[in-house]
């Protein structure tokens, strides 16, 4: 089993993005960015180049992007990009990964991005062939399970993954965009994915909204994926999908993953004041656990 799991910090988008009593200053996401980067964390979507009318608090994006490439060409920085445009914008902004979303379910994939599965594919299509120089890794939504169309299966989750493969894509991201999946579906999703597409990068995005986030990203970790995406004090929940409350916080499953051996090369309690320190400055729906310990415990 490999001892190391990269964990991918998306709070800064996915976080930032449920926001909606106040809009957070430019100056305040780079504050808590650079709290989280000073923690050792390597990989991070920065932001998610999105039309300001749907998502205002990403109007920022270029200046986001822009600032943190100059400031950290250490780190592996990314954004999440719903069409053609949005991955134009981060090219432009000079990200070499972005992260397409196309959702399993058909209803989700007609909700969030305002598409058919034929119209997602396409626009893939035609950023792939219009900038073959970018890193794709894709966000598949609803893997688990969609608010509108109920439980999702193994098999047809096998076979989208499938099309997607044939399209040319051989990093793809496993979302569990409501939180309904559990340890046993985990298990068999990522057994089932690994064997049919050996040669392909699979990373994992769990929601908390049935405490269920660091059980079923420690099972994916346990079944081989090396990438989880979590969220600093858990804060977010997709806008898009109804019951989505959260995410699996940073900091609580460094602390898991440090004290089941596994190397992150993140220093938990840096990590843990970043996330006090976005608890004082932001407002939110925050799932983590250690935000709430207020007296250091010796050993611990």
């Amino acid at each position: 089993m490999n001892k190391h799991v990269t964990v991918a910090e998306i709070g800064p988008r996915d976080g930032f993005q449920s926001i909606s009593c106040m809009m957070i200053p430019t100056e305040t996401k780079l504050e808590i960015i650079e709290a989280i980067l000073d923690s050792g964390v390597k990989k991070l979507q920065c932001t998610s180049f999105v039309s300001p009318k749907a998502i205002p608090q990403m109007q920022d994006a270029t200046q986001i992007a822009q600032t943190l490439l100059e400031k950290h060409p250490e780190v592996d920085l990314f954004a999440l990009v719903p069409n053609f445009r949005g991955a134009q914008s981060a090219v432009e902004a000079g990200l070499k990964t972005v992260s397409p979303v196309i959702s399993l379910s058909v209803s989700h994939n007609q909700n969030n991005v305002r598409r058919t599965h034929e119209q997602s594919f396409d626009e893939l299509k035609r950023i792939m062939d219009t900038f073959p120089e970018l890193n794709i890794d894709l966000d598949v939504a609803t893997a688990f399970g969609c608010p509108f169309e109920g439980r999702m299966t193994v098999p047809a989750l096998v076979d989208f993954v499938g099309k997607l493969y044939d399209l040319g894509i051989r990093s793809f991201n496993i979302c569990d965009t409501i939180g309904v999946a559990y340890p046993t579906q985990i298990r068999e999703t990522f057994q089932a994915l690994m064997a049919a597409y050996p040669d392909v990068h699979f990373s994992v995005h769990i929601h908390d909204t049935r405490n269920m986030g660091i059980l079923n990203s420690l099972e994916a970790v346990r079944c081989g994926v090396d990438t989880v995406q979590t969220t600093l004090g858990g804060l977010g929940g997709c806008p898009f999908a109804p019951g989505a409350t959260g995410n699996t916080a940073t900091e609580d499953f460094v602390y898991l993953l440090d004290r089941e051996g596994y190397e992150t090369g993140i220093d938990q309690k840096k990590l843990l004041a970043a996330a006090k320190l976005e608890v004082e400055k932001i407002p939110g729906n925050y799932s983590g656990h250690h935000i709430h310990i207020n007296v250091e415990q010796k050993g611990f």
